[in-house]
């Protein structure tokens, strides 16, 4: 094994490095892992570079962490740690749980995971397949809150927001037997993409799009949002009968007025990480119900970091994975 590798730092806002550091070595219940691809979270990546936190009321310090904000990430057991339960050596893994922003992340060639937020992954698929299976673990937190207080199979389903979390939550909504998946977006080549992955219809948010009548026959019975974004929202609640849960990151009030009062629409929060989200989102990749490769709109080195993230600001990419190993 090489003594050093290669980490992307963020150095300061706007502007990040291509290290060498030591290749670490794993404690008691951890495994060293070889990276071969992490995928965004568009968000984090974004807000990290601008200097900006994630969630409202954070604090930023730079040099950020190396490696952060990786997390989606996948590869291989180099080795592991004393009394490291779970993985072995040679196991094809994903993290499927964000270790938090003070620990060294994954864009890196070689990082150190709690065998606890491992998840073992199929080894015949490619990184773009299997990296954001921490990404797939979150979505189905909130199909687990819709399914616990509404239902999905045979509901009219709604999902806002064609980012990577809203081309998940589609086939999600699939695999659990929506009759009908409606997606929403106001670009025209993410509702294409959203058709291709299997929503049945795509359309823009407005009135003329879908009408804001969540009396009517043809309203959504329950809804999903993947942007945090307030007019997204309550154009999801205008139109659902039932229940819509927020998945997106909320930064700004909502407004819940008398037709949401009426017949009681239920607005859900988002809830805990779990290992068993993580381990039934791996089941629907492995039955083939949800294939992540769509989400990746390129591959690139390391070196290329900055331009990826430029890439996520302008709408052009809806994840990039960076392969650590690439040259570039």
């Amino acid at each position: 094994m090489n003594e050093t590798m290669n980490v992307i730092q963020i150095v300061e806002p706007g502007r990040a490095e291509v290290a060498e550091r030591p290749v670490p070595e794993p404690q008691t219940g951890q495994a060293l892992i070889k990276v071969f691809g992490v995928t965004t979270c568009p968000h984090w990546d974004m807000h990290i570079m601008a200097g900006e936190p994630m969630f409202p009321g954070g604090k930023l310090e730079y040099p950020y962490t190396p490696g952060q904000p990786g997390h989606e990430a996948t590869g291989e057991v180099e080795a592991v740690g004393p009394e490291t339960a779970g993985v072995q050596v040679g196991d094809s893994v994903s993290l499927w749980r964000d270790q938090g922003p003070k620990r060294p992340g994954f864009y890196a060639q070689y990082a150190i995971a709690d065998a606890a937020n491992l998840i073992q992954v199929p080894e015949d698929l490619t990184e773009e397949a299997t990296a954001p299976t921490e990404l797939a673990m979150c979505v189905h937190v909130s199909i687990d809150q819709l399914l616990s207080i509404s239902r999905v199979a045979g509901t009219r389903f709604g999902v806002g927001g064609m980012g990577p979390a809203g081309l998940i939550a589609i086939q999600m909504a699939k695999a659990y037997g929506a009759s009908e998946v409606v997606a929403f977006d106001p670009v025209a080549s993410r509702r294409e993409l959203a058709l291709s992955i299997g929503a049945d219809r795509a359309l823009e948010p407005t009135s003329d799009a879908f009408p804001d009548d969540r009396f009517s026959d043809g309203a959504l019975d329950v809804s999903i949002d993947c942007t945090g974004l307030p007019v997204s929202i309550e154009f999801l609640m205008d139109r659902t009968r039932d229940s819509v849960a927020l998945f997106g990151v909320l930064r700004e009030e909502v407004r819940f007025a008398m037709n949401h009062w009426r017949r009681a629409l239920k607005l859900i929060g988002y809830d805990a990480h779990n290992r068993s989200a993580a381990e039934r989102a791996v089941q629907l990749i492995r039955a083939g119900k949800l294939d992540l490769k769509p989400l990746t709109s390129a591959r690139l080195p390391f070196s290329r970091y900055a331009e990826g993230v430029e890439m996520l600001k302008e709408k052009k990419a809806i994840k990039i994975l960076y392969d650590p190993w690439m040259d570039g």
